[in-house]
């Protein structure tokens, strides 16, 4: 039985990145070949040489909301801090809410002077509640009007711009955090990546509470994850099927990228379908892959479930001795971090 105490690491404080490379392709690149556990240390612009014609790239192209608001409950003056997860229907939202105490069923906030209200309508595990607004206008306007982008809770320095929290090809509005291994492309070098004959396919998971919730269950296979909605176009699987079938391979950009084409390749038996829906799948090891043949990724946090995805991959010990590998070499971990690039 592996315990989520299996995951755990020892990360110095000053590793973990506070503000993003000016230059998103400048960042480092730890190759770990995951059958033989050899390591190269690169930068992710040399991601160009690991890829090779008739490879596909498949990208997560959602883009964050401003989903952090600050309101006002206006029958005691208490402040409250709303972190918008994603519609359920209507103009009912699930929320994490901050203190949660204060926010029962019935409980009404007030946004600002009047242009949004929400009230509660329901409560959920860990702070969450679901809340109905009311307003006058186009929701997403006044959502940007008064929303913040929310950046991770171990990041602690405001963004000069809240594009650098946004992947270069982020289009479909809906997360709560971005999908962080793809903030390492550039426009050019995806450019540079279709010359050398890669495909380039784009996928959408919104990212939910899954991404804000620890495991908190000593034994892994308790842990239950939130569901996230993905969709994957025909015009995406016609693609993934012609690599597939001239021998490419499939390479995923980020964990949200990974956790949908695997949910499609587990729900129709390792093939590639169009489909949407909601995912909670728990890539951990024991898990056999499908679809995915290699992928980048950032640096995850000790005990997640991405590490535990991740070493599902390699196997627990090869990911670990990777991870202390990067320690030592002063890598940068976590959202605004260095990447990974992990083939067999």
């Amino acid at each position: 039985m592996l315990t989520t105490e299996d995951f755990d690491y020892d990360l110095p404080h000053e590793l973990i990145a506070q503000t993003p490379l000016k230059e998103r392709d400048a960042s480092r690149m730890l190759v770990l070949n995951a059958t033989t556990g050899d390591m190269a240390d690169k930068h992710f612009y040399d991601i160009l040489d690991y890829l090779n014609p008739g490879d596909a790239v498949v990208m997560n192209d959602t883009r964050v909301m401003p989903a952090r608001l600050y309101g006002v409950k206006p029958d005691t003056g208490a402040h409250m801090e709303v972190l918008l997860l994603h519609n359920t229907e209507g103009d009912q939202w699930e929320t994490l809410m901050k203190p949660a105490r204060k926010a029962p069923v019935g409980a009404e906030i007030d946004f600002g002077d009047g242009l949004l209200k929400a009230t509660v309508i329901k409560e959920l595990d860990h702070g969450g509640r679901i809340i109905e607004f009311h307003y006058d206008g186009i929701f997403m306007e006044i959502l940007d009007q008064l929303g913040e982008t929310p950046l991770p809770p171990y990041i602690n320095a405001k963004l000069d711009d809240s594009e650098m929290y946004q992947t270069v090809y982020a289009k479909e509005v809906g997360s709560a955090a971005a999908p962080t291994a793809g903030l390492h492309w550039t426009e050019d070098l995806l450019a540079k990546a279709k010359a050398k004959g890669v495909h380039l396919v784009y996928l959408t998971l919104h990212v939910g509470l899954g991404t804000f919730r620890p495991v908190s269950v000593d034994n892994i296979e308790d842990h239950k994850m939130h569901s996230e909605f993905y969709r994957f176009s025909q015009e995406a699987a016609d693609e993934l099927n012609d690599v597939r079938n001239h021998g490419g391979r499939i390479i995923a950009t980020g964990t949200t990228s990974i956790r949908t084409l695997e949910t499609i390749g587990t729900k129709f038996d390792g093939e590639i379908k169009a489909d949407s829906g909601w995912t909670d799948i728990f890539i951990k090891p024991g898990y056999q892959w499908r679809l995915v043949d290699a992928f980048i990724t950032n640096f995850h946090l000790p005990k997640s479930t991405l590490v535990m995805l991740v070493a599902s991959f390699t196997g627990r010990e090869r990911i670990l001795n990777a991870y202390q590998h990067a320690i030592q070499e002063r890598y940068r971990f976590f959202s605004f971090g260095d990447a990974m690039f992990i083939h067999k």
